[in-house]
């Protein structure tokens, strides 16, 4: 059986270091605490986000996870399950999770950057707005479960409704 081998490490520059930049220019607040991690906070319409990204440089990937403040209590667990593999099977790109051990609902996702390619710009960038646009585009389907005791599928839909204009 052979192993996969993968390519030295001998990028340009840290892919964290590529989020760093991005999060100075658009005036996020940060906090990087190790050369492999940083965590930004992004300001949506219904939250505020974490969206943290982590490099893995044995699997040369960029993983990034966006959370916001919704806390799922135990009770609650299983149609937390049920709406994120609703949600989920709507995805393109990411996908959410419940963490157990936090009762945190988060969105995850990761850029392969395998064989030295390098992170850019552009490409952090555009993951950071899936991140919080899912995020915004879920966040009531959650408080709907959460809060207002709807079953998973008729949250979904009550968060899919899509209001224009205003009063």
């Amino acid at each position: 059986m052979s192993q996969i081998e993968t390519v030295a490490d001998d990028r340009p520059e840290h892919p964290v270091d590529v989020v760093e930049r991005l999060a100075a220019v658009n005036e996020w607040a940060f906090d990087r605490a190790e050369d492999d991690e940083i965590s930004i906070l992004v300001n949506g319409a219904w939250a505020n986000y974490d969206v943290s990204f982590t490099w893995i440089p044995e699997m040369e990937s960029l993983h990034v996870s966006c959370s916001f403040d919704l806390k799922a209590p135990p009770r609650k667990r299983s149609a937390i399950g049920e709406l994120t593999q609703l949600i989920n099977e709507q995805m393109w790109l990411g996908h959410f999770d419940l963490w157990r051990e936090q009762d945190l609902v988060m969105f995850r996702h990761s850029l392969c950057l395998a064989g030295g390619a390098a992170a850019s710009d552009t490409q952090c960038g555009a993951v950071v707005k899936a991140a919080v646009n899912a995020c915004e585009t879920y966040y009531q389907a959650f408080q709907f479960v959460l809060w207002a005791d709807r079953e998973p599928r008729e949250a979904l839909a009550f968060a899919a409704f899509e209001t224009r204009g205003s009063a």
